[in-house]
């Protein structure tokens, strides 16, 4: 899995970049499915918004994506807010994966005993 972080109107600092990587990392240990996530950092540059920085994320899987973003008033606490929301939003799709594969194998293993008695039956006549 890889995590890209990129700045808008921002220099990416190294503290910042190991920071994004550490808190939005520990969402790869909840779901084995992610190829990659995109980071991005961006900055409004008017002294009138409060909330001025804000964090971006895309999550990328194999049969989907998850696209988060928070605004606070420091890079760090935007980085700690998105992180939160990413970690239930990857959660919730686990879950409803989950189901619908469960569902599918039922339709599946459903449709296949059908077919096995219809072969049964025109066998018998």
């Amino acid at each position: 899995m890889r995590i890209y972080v990129n700045g808008r109107n921002i220099e990416i600092t190294d503290a910042i970049k190991a920071y994004a990587k550490e808190k939005i990392g520990k969402v790869a240990n909840h779901y084995d499915q992610i190829t990659g996530i995109d980071v991005v950092l961006s900055v409004i540059k008017n002294p009138s918004v409060a909330e001025n920085h804000t964090a971006e994320v895309s999550c990328k899987f194999t049969t989907g994506q998850v696209q988060v973003a928070e605004t606070a008033e420091s890079m760090y606490a935007s980085i700690d807010l998105v992180a939160d929301k990413l970690d239930r939003q990857v959660k919730k799709y686990k879950e409803k994966n989950k189901a619908k594969s469960y569902t599918d194998s039922i339709r599946k293993d459903t449709t296949s005993t059908i077919k096995d008695e219809e072969d049964v039956i025109v066998e018998a006549e």
